[in-house]
């Protein structure tokens, strides 16, 4: 089992890392998917201005905003623990490990699809016509079906982990092996993802919330219609 979830991880940092190397070999590449991260972090706060406002849940929504959504550098932290994934298997609990997994899988679903995204965009500035264009252009709406479903998954197992009252003390116990393990990253993630799911005493709203909304947009911008919550 261990094994299996090893394998799984690096096969997904393997396929993040391949796209990072197509940005790279084809010109301006890069630029256009930063450009269109930047663009779906700014529709991101729109769509949820406001949970951004709310006093409950504004700390949650600004982790999905920047650790999930946004158009952070997360290659450090990835580095970090495709070179020592068999140390993170045996430093962290089981449960922490498959949260890590998923986190995995929805990165690498989610670097697949900007590539792809900004390869439909061409030169085009994005803006709300553009951006429809590219996503019906690149299609797959299973693939964003399980991007939502992966994204919502990464939330539901942090909030599971809360109501583990001995993890939290576990995993500040974790932070020396996992520095000396090269898992600062990862480790910082997973520590503020936990205290933000704490103080928010439940999740299931946030993330029923989450999900009605992605659904909704990914099911209209498919059926072309015209989107407010597009900037």
């Amino acid at each position: 089992m261990a094994r299996d979830i090893e394998a799984e991880i690096l096969h997904q940092l393997q396929a993040v890392e391949a796209q990072r190397q197509l940005r790279v070999d084809e010109a301006g590449l890069e630029a256009r998917v930063q450009a269109l991260k930047l663009y779906q972090q700014r529709r991101f706060s729109q769509t949820y201005a406001d949970l951004l406002l709310s006093p409950r849940y504004e700390a949650a929504t600004t982790f999905f905003l920047q650790e999930l959504y946004g158009p952070g550098d997360f290659s450090r932290r990835d580095a970090q623990f495709a070179r020592v994934v068999p140390a993170l298997v045996r430093i962290f609990p089981s449960e922490v490990v498959a949260t890590v997994a998923q986190l995995a899988a929805l990165h690498a679903i989610s670097e697949d699809l900007d590539t792809r995204m900004a390869q439909a965009l061409g030169l085009e500035p994005v803006q709300a016509k553009s951006y429809q264009a590219a996503w019906c252009a690149c299609g797959e709406p299973g693939l964003r079906q399980q991007q939502i479903d992966l994204t919502l998954a990464v939330g539901v197992s942090l909030d599971k982990l809360t109501r583990k009252p001995l993890l939290r003390q576990a995993l500040r116990m974790m932070r020396g092996p996992a520095t000396a393990a090269s898992l600062s990253e990862l480790q910082g993630f997973l520590e503020r993802g936990f205290d933000t799911f704490k103080a928010m005493r439940g999740a299931d709203e946030f993330l029923e919330t989450v999900r009605s909304r992605e659904e909704f947009l990914a099911s209209a911008l498919f059926a072309r219609k015209g989107l407010a919550e597009l900037p």
